[in-house]
């Protein structure tokens, strides 16, 4: 950044033409450096919670995409905008990843061509280098390879788009027409993930950079509204996190001073991967805040003393001085003073530092280019190329860590081996495709790392479930219900193993603890309904078997219980319709064919009887023995 710059002159129509041509070739040759970078990633498969966010099947309609907006908790986090994209992008390609990786790296490239735009407009030195540093830079690699992080290039592409249109408002004619379309853009970005509420401060850092004061009618009252926006979102997002993400608890409890020793620790931490970028892991170890440990005290102390040192400097130059200020005020939402949930097994991810890492970027590419202005041209350019050639090949080798979940947790737990969060998600995988001793192995020394890690004892039960050995289940379904009370799951999967081991009555209340806790799953309703059907309580059962197969009607296992339950209270008219729907969703069930059979039967109907149960033994003959 310049000295002492102030607004860019109106350029003449032939300089602004050169400048978009130039521009247009500068973001050509981003797009495919980005794409170059980003190839091994392109391929990968879905990670962690992707499938939180690739929309669901009871999202997919028009019905659904009106829940995006007005349900809150329909959504893994409520930005509608964003969930709104991946409803659009499941409709154009389902459940192919290629489609949603691929427009994570556009996004980027258009994110990367954005923030050049910008920082030619605001006439900074090197904005095109600037642009390529974040472009091609790895700790970038976590938002862009993870689908998830769609959150984050999405919502950077409004974030830069909103801020080039308010500086058109700012340096142009001040119209209405041009300050609602940069709010517009704003409320967007805030839509598509709150970390973007920095915004509004961060156009008065640049302001007060670019002429050295800040005017209240002139750059503070403009941005009030913005202010209160980015509040509310704030405010919002906090309370969401804490109430139904679960950032709460034993783990979130840190004291005002643990808190000043975190977020001074979290900038150096984030300011040393962008300067030497070795090592990055998915899943950081979580560091131990004492204020007993005098060497923690160095890292607030060590920002204070910069702090200090840019703001002395800045009589001379307000550049290094704006750049820290945007780079940690970016950072605020996730310095620790506000509980965010991944807090529970890192306090710090690459992802987080997305669009703080701007300001660092534009700094660093505007020194180097004053610096080597002495230098011959083309010496200056084999710098450069050498600088983005190391970066892209960095970026290339760290996408390819997001090829799949066998890949991702194994290189994290080599980095990483205390990381319980990885040895539970591992084990995820591992039980999805049926190797289940393994599974249970990881599970095992996730509980070892964390005893009272409330998701992988329920992982542990559910797997010894999968083996039959339901007994031995049952205490770490009880030990996850006593660590996490709200455990909807836990309660639903003990509830099945107390009942398949024959503790039916035993099941029920944690089947209707279930419900009330998440009253949209429909297998513990199903579940409720069975339990309360086999312990003779039929007319109680039938309202949660109507309840399960209207909140699953394309369950066909709901439909086929539901059938045999009405079958057994002896309701065998009743009981036709639930096998005939069955049948619907699957013809070939031979199953649903033999109970229909019998039902037909026992009504007299025995043409139709004989039909079904011929039907039955033609699917599966065994049912004939």
């Amino acid at each position: 950044m310049s000295k002492r710059p102030s607004p860019p002159p109106a350029a003449s129509p032939a300089r602004a033409d050169v400048g978009s041509w130039l521009a247009g070739w500068w973001c050509a040759l981003v797009f495919l450096l980005i794409l170059v970078a980003y190839l091994p990633a392109l391929s990968g498969g879905l990670l962690w919670d992707d499938n939180g966010h690739i929309t669901r099947t009871d999202l997919r309609s028009w019905e659904g995409l009106f829940r995006i907006w007005s349900e809150i908790g329909a959504t893994q986090q409520y930005y509608p905008l964003l969930h709104s994209a991946f409803w659009l992008e499941h409709h154009l390609w389902g459940d192919a990843t290629l489609g949603y990786h691929l427009l994570n790296v556009l996004l980027h490239a258009t994110t990367a061509c954005l923030f050049g735009r910008l920082l030619q407009r605001l006439a900074v030195p090197g904005a095109w280098l600037a642009a390529l540093l974040f472009a091609l830079h790895p700790v970038c690699v976590e938002s862009v390879a993870w689908i998830s992080e769609q959150k984050n290039t999405l919502s950077a592409v409004f974030y830069l788009a909103a801020a080039l249109a308010y500086l058109r408002f700012d340096d142009g004619e001040r119209t209405p027409r041009r300050y609602v379309l940069a709010t517009g853009l704003f409320v967007l970005a805030l839509l598509t993930k709150s970390v973007t509420a920095t915004l509004p401060a961060a156009l008065l850092v640049v302001g007060w950079w670019r002429r050295g004061r800040l005017d209240w009618r002139r750059d503070v009252r403009p941005l009030l509204p913005w202010f209160v926006l980015a509040g509310a979102s704030g405010l919002f997002t906090a309370h969401f996190e804490s109430a139904l993400i679960g950032a709460q608890g034993a783990d979130f409890n840190l004291g005002v001073l643990q808190r000043c020793l975190l977020a001074g620790r979290v900038v150096w931490f984030y300011l040393g991967k962008l300067a030497w970028p070795a090592d990055l892991i998915f899943i950081y170890p979580r560091w131990t805040i004492d204020t007993a440990v005098w060497w923690q005290w160095l890292f607030p102390l060590a920002g204070l003393a910069l702090l200090g040192g840019l703001a002395w400097w800045s009589r001379q130059s307000r550049g290094p001085l704006a750049a820290a200020l945007l780079f940690g005020g970016t950072l605020f939402p996730v310095l620790g003073f506000v509980n965010v949930y991944p807090f529970v097994f890192s306090f710090v991810a690459d992802h987080f530092q997305y669009l703080a890492s701007l300001a660092v970027f534009a700094l660093a590419a505007a020194g180097l280019a004053q610096a080597s202005a002495r230098f011959p041209a083309r010496a200056r350019y084999a710098a450069a190329a050498a600088l983005l050639a190391v970066l892209g090949a960095l970026s290339w080798t760290q996408s390819g860590m997001y090829r799949d979940v066998y890949t991702l947790y194994q290189t994290t737990l080599a980095r990483n081996p205390s990381c319980w969060m990885a040895h539970n998600n591992l084990a995820l995988a591992l039980s999805a495709d049926g190797r289940i001793e393994e599974a249970i192995q990881h599970l095992e020394q996730s509980l070892r790392l964390k005893p009272d890690y409330a998701i992988a004892e329920n992982n542990l039960g559910d797997n010894l479930v999968k083996l039959d050995r339901f007994v031995e289940a049952v205490p770490h379904f009880e030990r996850a219900v006593r660590l996490q009370s709200n455990y909807a799951v836990a309660h639903r999967n003990l509830g099945l193993a107390l009942a398949m081991s024959g503790r039916t009555a035993e099941a029920i209340p944690h089947f209707q603890e279930a419900v009330r806790l998440n009253p949209v799953d429909a297998d513990a309703e199903l579940k409720w309904a069975t339990g309360l059907m086999l312990t003779d309580r039929f007319p109680e059962a039938v309202p949660h078997f109507e309840r399960a197969v209207a909140l699953a009607p394309e369950a066909i296992d709901g439909w086929f219980t539901y059938g045999r339950a009405l079958m057994r209270a002896g309701r065998f008219e009743e009981a036709i319709g639930p096998f005939e729907q069955a049948l619907r969703l699957d013809p070939a069930y031979a199953e649903a064919h033999l109970n229909l059979a019998l039902v037909l039967r026992q009504l007299g109907r025995r043409q139709g009887a004989l039909e079904h149960f011929q039907e039955a033994i033609r699917l599966n003959p065994a049912l004939g023995r």
